[in-house]
């Protein structure tokens, strides 16, 4: 045999070689069902999770987000009363003597959510008033008080009540939606936030449902529809399938990570039970358990050394991550009759395709999975070491980094994690995405450092580094993109929101409106 000969042999074995795992990996891939994941990307968005201070206003009833009661005893300081004998969806069934309870409704500065009249409407009996509002019209049951939003928040605050028929069911709609034919059409969501978010293709309700941190574990510890507010445990499943079911868009879930097997066969039988059939699930299993910021991490790294997966944490919380996510699917996939309306993901860190190789690897859980979840944020976390030299640079330096060095840097990031997906024949899709121009703990104490990071987010030029991090995604061929995350003020704690507030329109923001216009491009192609 001639050098040639056997140089061309060796080839032939290598072509077909690799031909054929790329077919097998492709036929795995379509058995598996990934074969139902859109060919081009499709963008979505992270929803702001539920608190007084969330700028968005999804809700026509703004008490929905409020926080939980404050209880108040006359002459002792600021939240310095008893203990408060609730019910169990959150109702006060009494209060002691001198006592009142409070909570603030719309904490947000500068008047930007709507004033006017206000409906309030309650069931049982007591005594309410209203601080910083002015009550317009009073009887049993229902008040109208007339809020002026420059003003900050304004506060309902039970003064006393029936043990017998306790104050409960309060809702304070917002001006025009006091009457139950005027939310007819949309149910308890605000048209302007269902208008806003039109276009999108997914929703990600990490943030819905309080994900982070999360203390759920068994089916009774679920939040419910008639739950007193919405931010003690996050958004009712119920609710969130009444918003996917108004909408042209997919549901990105997150399950709890330390939900027991129960409360997963249960949450798959609300979902299937609840959400229309043609409504597909991106389905993940809590949210970055890689990362030891997060108490899931911690949770998974314990259990993943309890069951001897790895000596150290980190390793433990990776391989922990890539069973219970199996796990997960299995149990989903029974409940459905299969995964055609599943999208299974395993997620990972962006930056670190070894981390994603490991959970990938682990008892093979690639082999039960669709799509390798990551976040590639543009990103630069600035440290106490780093202040000085973003301070140095300025506005016009640190847009210039992250144009031409940071953003070549992620979408390097981006290739690495596409070509390792392929390699498993799975799917690349983002569970987050966007900007990450946020100082670190000390560094986010000075106020020019700040105020450097928030206006590179207001430039004109953060829109076109967002084109690029967009058409980078489509050309790697990227598929799901949710960007985080959709409205929030911006702070030393980062600039997250596509806007601040729900006022504010594309001509307030560029990278909200190149977000919207690469949305129209992909999604309704």
């Amino acid at each position: 045999m001639t050098c040639r000969t056997f140089f061309f042999g060796v080839c032939c074995f290598v072509l077909f070689g690799t031909f054929g795992a790329v077919l097998k990996a492709a036929d795995d891939q379509e058995a598996r069902g990934s074969a139902k994941l859109p060919a081009e990307p499709i963008m979505g968005i992270n929803l702001a999770g539920i608190c007084d201070w969330n700028t968005e206003l999804p809700f026509v009833d703004v008490f929905l987000e409020t926080r939980q009661w404050i209880s108040q005893r006359e002459g002792e300081g600021w939240g310095k009363g008893p203990e408060l004998d609730l019910d169990e969806r959150g109702w006060i069934k009494r209060l002691e003597d001198n006592c009142w309870a409070e909570v603030p409704l719309c904490t947000i500065n500068g008047g930007h959510y709507p004033s006017g009249v206000y409906t309030v409407t309650y069931e049982g009996k007591g005594k309410l008033d209203f601080g910083n509002a002015k009550v317009v019209s009073e009887k049993e049951g229902r008040f109208e008080i007339d809020v002026d939003s420059s003003n900050g928040s304004f506060w309902v605050r039970i003064k006393e009540t029936d043990p017998s028929d306790y104050v409960r069911n309060i809702h304070v709609y917002l001006p025009g939606y006091g009457t139950e034919a005027s939310r007819s059409e949309t149910g308890v969501w605000n048209p302007e936030f269902l208008k806003r978010w039109k276009s999108m293709k997914i929703f990600r309700t990490m943030d819905w449902q309080a994900t982070n941190g999360s203390k759920l574990r068994t089916w009774q510890d679920r939040p419910l529809p008639d739950d007193a507010v919405y931010s003690r445990a996050g958004l009712p499943y119920e609710v969130i399938c009444d918003f996917i079911n108004r909408t042209d868009a997919d549901l990105w879930i997150c399950v709890p990570d330390d939900a027991d097997d129960d409360f997963v066969r249960n949450m798959a039988i609300l979902l299937k039970d609840n959400l229309r059939p043609e409504k597909q699930i991106y389905l993940e299993y809590s949210n970055e358990v890689w990362n030891f910021s997060f108490e899931q991490n911690r949770r998974a790294a314990q259990k993943g050394r309890a069951l001897e997966m790895a000596e150290t944490d980190w390793e433990a919380a990776w391989f922990y991550t890539a069973r219970r996510s199996v796990e997960i699917f299995t149990i989903f996939e029974d409940v459905f009759g299969g995964a055609d309306r599943l999208i299974r993901l395993l997620p990972s860190q962006a930056a670190n395709p070894y981390v994603s190789e490991q959970i990938l690897k682990f008892e093979d859980a690639w082999k039960h999975a669709d799509a390798l979840a990551i976040a590639p944020y543009v990103g630069w976390s600035v440290s106490a070491e780093e202040k000085d030299e973003v301070l140095g640079l300025g506005l016009d330096g640190v847009l210039e980094r992250v144009e031409n060095k940071i953003l070549p840097e992620t979408i390097d990031m981006m290739k690495k994690q596409k070509e390792l997906a392929d390699q498993y024949g799975l799917g690349l899709v983002s569970y987050e995405a966007g900007q990450h121009l946020v100082g670190l703990w000390v560094a986010n104490d000075d106020e020019n450092l700040n105020s450097i990071l928030t206006t590179a987010n207001r430039s004109e030029r953060m829109g076109a580094i967002y084109d690029k991090y967009f058409k980078a995604w489509e050309e790697i061929g990227g598929g799901a993109l949710c960007h985080f995350s959709s409205v929030g003020t911006w702070s030393k704690w980062g600039s997250w929101g596509l806007i601040e507030y729900a006022d504010q329109t594309e001509n307030d923001s560029p990278k909200y409106r190149v977000t919207l216009e690469y949305a129209r491009k992909w999604n309704e192609r």
